[in-house]
């Protein structure tokens, strides 16, 4: 009798090298969005030494870790519903390449690691790290099926990133900048939820239930408010954040970056995993890098 298409895509998943599925589960690529731990490292350049580095780059890897754990935790959950989706099904757990008790027990090994790390090395980060799990947690469970509380959610774990990384290195951050991660959070978010919106279609509310209560024009109105916002708040960042008004120079790189971000969205139909086209279109790519590099720059020169 002939198998279905199911049952291959799941014998294929088991037939992965078994270290490669476990990496696999950790989602690396996403990696990237814990960068923000180091903004405020970068604004903080002129004092900086090698001893900050370090402890910048201890609540990356930290961060990192924990937030493969809610990603375990997330696949664990969703893992019957990802074998409907047309890129989710490839992952070890849809496609039946790990144990899903197994790569949940490994999860809960790693996090306990992780936040005992964390909390002898710094105990308002260890809180923070804490908090950013249990936030996810509620996620997984509950929130992201309530309508608008689920991109918030979002956000709010960008926002604990930055957070997260000004107190490693004892840095308070300024509210605007607050404000800037906060938006530009939503903004990506909104952008991931469109594209799913857009790729699922007819099929959204087997894929995810809360895909039900959003539609193109709410997402496309939302979109601009937040572009806007975002766009805005950083431009008054760049005058209210202490360090020097040259700042305000990095402005073109943060609009060509939304713009670039709305074509991929709007014209190619891309969005659905930011961190994925950070990697891949060199456009974003370089903007970020010589937004950095001008940061930096102007930071070590220009200011008072």
């Amino acid at each position: 009798m002939a198998q279905s298409k199911a049952e291959i895509k799941l014998k294929e998943g088991v037939s992965r090298p078994f270290l490669s599925s476990y990496f696999m589960l950790m989602r690396p690529r996403q990696w990237t969005k814990n960068l923000l731990v180091f903004a405020a490292l970068i604004f903080s350049i002129r004092d900086a030494d090698l001893s900050m580095l370090g402890q910048a780059v201890i609540g990356f890897i930290l961060f990192c870790l924990v937030s493969s754990c809610v990603y375990v935790l997330n696949d664990y959950v969703d893992r019957e519903k990802d074998r409907m989706h047309p890129e989710k099904r490839n992952r070890p757990l849809a496609s039946g390449a790990l144990h899903p008790q197994t790569a949940l027990g490994f999860s809960f090994v790693l996090l306990a690691v992780c936040l005992l790390l964390a909390f002898r090395f710094q105990l308002v980060f260890g809180f923070v790290l804490l908090f950013y799990f249990c936030l996810n947690v509620a996620y997984s469970f509950r929130l992201k099926h309530v309508v608008i509380i689920d991109l918030l959610i979002i956000a709010a774990g960008f926002v604990l990133r930055a957070v997260g990384g000004g107190l490693v290195i004892g840095v308070p951050l300024t509210p605007w900048f607050i404000i800037c991660t906060l938006l530009l959070a939503l903004f990506l978010a909104i952008g991931k939820r469109r594209h799913e919106l857009y790729l699922l279609q007819g099929d959204k509310g087997a894929h995810r239930k809360v895909l039900e209560f959003y539609s193109m024009d709410l997402l496309n109105q939302m979109t601009a408010i937040v572009t806007t916002a975002t766009i805005m708040s950083y431009a008054l960042f760049t005058f209210n954040s202490g360090h020097t008004i040259h700042l305000m120079w990095t402005l073109i790189f943060v609009l060509y970056g939304i713009f670039r971000y709305l074509y991929l969205v709007h014209m190619e139909g891309k969005g659905g995993r930011p961190e994925k086209l950070l990697l891949e279109d060199k456009h974003i790519l370089m903007t970020v890098v010589l937004y950095g590099f001008s940061v930096a720059v102007i930071l070590l020169y220009f200011d008072k």
